[in-house]
């Protein structure tokens, strides 16, 4: 039986219409992408991210293709909670590289409420560098939502990874709903939604329409949306699979941006090992956000020269800070 999705007032296009928008050619789908794009979007934009692990290993989940997890031998060991004062420094060197957005990291099933009050300190610390402020830290509870939104958190990330159908090959200790369930008490908190997923896992096309389709259902969508490529990391199950086929990956960027037109769309892990022509293709395609720094969490990230450099051999410039609310 299939999933049921998310409740939603806006149509949603059947799974079958997502797979024909994935079997198009790929140079009508870049065009339609690129048009909608436009509409919502100054299309030489990029928003520019930071990510910072603020604890580091030792995670109960089994997620395939994680190095915290603590049920995988990788180089990956564990870390405590940083200190509230090397987070905002470090989110002031970010504010100084060009990041206008920080997003903070812990590998947790779902934090503990000591460590919650910490971690809305760190917030409060970040928001008074003047950037925005992101953080996953698993499984929330409602009242942990709101009182990431009292310290001022501007979104929270919690991808669904990939299609409920094929959620058991990728995850078994916990639930697709359990996700979902995160989201609901995000969204009724007030802040706004970071969730996407990860190709490269073993996954068919139908399952990567899945879940973009069970992402758009969402009400509303969510306002970013990180397309992540598997980065295999030696230990985990998911170490050894062959890498996607480019092409795959820019047409994934490129039907997110058709059915999430006013969604930023990140292209995240996995750009280390992507070529400069590869990623001009998944910015044409609709992707305008990326994550800014040597690192993501515990895998490797283009360094900033890069990345400037690119900007610059593409004409991008990083997206502007959002005006203060008034």
């Amino acid at each position: 039986m299939a999933f049921p999705l998310p409740s939603s007032p806006r149509p949603v296009p059947t799974q079958a219409e997502v797979e024909a928008m994935f079997a198009r050619p790929l140079n009508d789908l870049l065009f339609e992408a690129h048009t909608v794009h436009r509409r919502h979007f100054d299309p030489n934009a990029v928003q520019v991210s930071t990510l910072l692990s603020i604890k580091t290993g030792g995670c109960p989940e089994d997620c395939h293709y994680c190095s915290q997890s603590a049920h995988y031998h990788t180089t990956v060991g564990r870390e405590a909670l940083m200190d509230v004062e090397d987070v905002r420094r470090e989110a002031r060197a970010a504010r100084e590289a060009g990041a206008t957005r920080f997003c903070m990291g812990a590998a947790y099933r779902g934090p503990r409420d000591r460590d919650l009050e910490t971690i809305a300190r760190m917030i409060e610390a970040v928001k008074a560098e003047g950037l925005e402020t992101c953080a996953t830290l698993g499984l929330l509870e409602a009242a942990q939502a709101r009182r990431l939104a009292d310290a001022g958190l501007d979104y929270y990330n919690h991808n669904l990874d990939t299609s409920p159908e094929y959620y058991a090959q990728v995850v078994t200790t916990r639930r697709y709903e359990d996700r979902l369930e995160t989201l609901e008490h995000v969204r009724a908190a007030g802040l706004k939604v970071c969730s996407g997923g990860i190709v490269g896992m073993g996954e068919s096309t139908a399952d990567r329409a899945a879940l973009l389709r069970t992402l758009a259902a969402l009400d509303p969508p969510p306002e970013s949306v990180p397309v992540n490529e598997l980065v295999p990391v030696e230990g985990t199950p998911f170490y050894g699979l062959p890498p996607i086929d480019p092409f795959d990956l820019v047409r994934t960027v490129a039907v997110a941006r058709l059915l999430m037109p006013a969604s930023h769309v990140r292209l995240s892990a996995g750009r280390r090992s992507m070529s400069d022509e590869l990623q001009a293709l998944c910015f044409f395609a609709g992707a305008n956000s990326i994550f800014y720094g040597e690192r993501l969490l515990t895998t490797p990230n283009p360094e900033r020269d890069e990345d400037r450099r690119l900007f610059a051999r593409l004409g991008i410039h990083p997206e502007p800070p959002p005006s203060p609310a008034p």
